[in-house]
């Protein structure tokens, strides 16, 4: 495929995630094993994309029976807003979500699913008894309703927080997969005693097996490769492979460099 210039990005540029069948096993153990405690599991999740590929998987395994009584709480009204629109442009559905639809049944819906509305509805959750899985914004932890969810619950050892996507340096997300103990949250300290797992295969980013797949096509025709939107190490383990396995040299722009194309 010819090109002159070729901007790559590379979040996972050092590593492959598991497949997605794989991730959907791992969060079904997760939810079982909280549903058998009775504990709350609290998933901070993008808006648009992510939060709706978790209610379809969730409402597969209860539409198969695996989590009765499961009880889910979308709280985001970004989220909400957007998983409105999903019923708009049924025309790009898989097959399994349009069998959803002739059975009468919605891939955004199920049982047990609630989408949170105001504020005071919002709060009142951290004081609900009883396993429950909430799954708001902002995906990274900065911001918007998971992070009260998170002041409120990261100190009980019951608790499981999933992470289901990047977390960029410097957020509480971040600091959260890293294995911190203690992260601040409303200026003050919280002690982490949840169990954090992280689950790579949700991630809409390609691992660096899928990058290198989508990048050999450009082989022949040698052009300029920028490896975009990842952090130094991964870039570097990238811009490595793509030198040994594809012949390809890449450059590491930084902030404010300026490239003549």
């Amino acid at each position: 495929m010819p090109a002159d210039v070729v901007l790559l990005e590379s979040t996972y540029g050092d590593r492959d995630h598991r497949s997605l069948g794989e991730t959907r096993d791992e969060l079904l153990e997760i939810l079982e094993s909280a549903q058998a405690t009775g504990a709350k599991v609290l998933i901070p999740a993008f808006a648009l994309g992510r939060t709706q590929d978790l209610v379809f998987h969730i409402g597969e395994f209860v539409r198969a029976g695996r989590l009765p009584g499961l009880r889910v709480y979308v709280d985001s009204p970004m989220a909400t807003a957007v998983s409105k629109n999903y019923a708009f442009h049924t025309d790009v559905y898989d097959e399994r979500a349009r069998q959803l639809l002739a059975d009468d049944l919605s891939p955004l819906r199920f049982p047990g699913l609630t989408y949170i509305g105001s504020p005071e509805e919002s709060k009142r959750l951290n004081d609900a008894k009883g396993m429950m899985v909430i799954i708001a914004s902002s995906g990274m932890c900065t911001g918007g309703r998971i992070v009260h969810h998170l002041y409120h619950n990261l100190s009980n050892p019951r608790t499981h927080v999933v992470i289901v996507g990047f977390q960029g340096q410097g957020t509480l997300g971040r600091r959260l997969v890293n294995g911190d103990r203690v992260v601040r949250i409303f200026r003050n300290d919280v002690q982490v005693r949840a169990k954090v797992h992280t689950l790579g295969g949700f991630s809409a980013h390609a691992g660096q097996s899928g990058l290198l797949h989508w990048a050999e096509p450009f082989r022949e025709s040698r052009p300029r490769v920028f490896l975009t939107h990842g952090e130094d190490g991964p870039r570097g383990v990238l811009r490595q492979q793509l030198s040994a396995r594809l012949g390809l040299e890449a450059g590491l722009p930084g902030y404010g460099d300026s490239v003549e194309i």
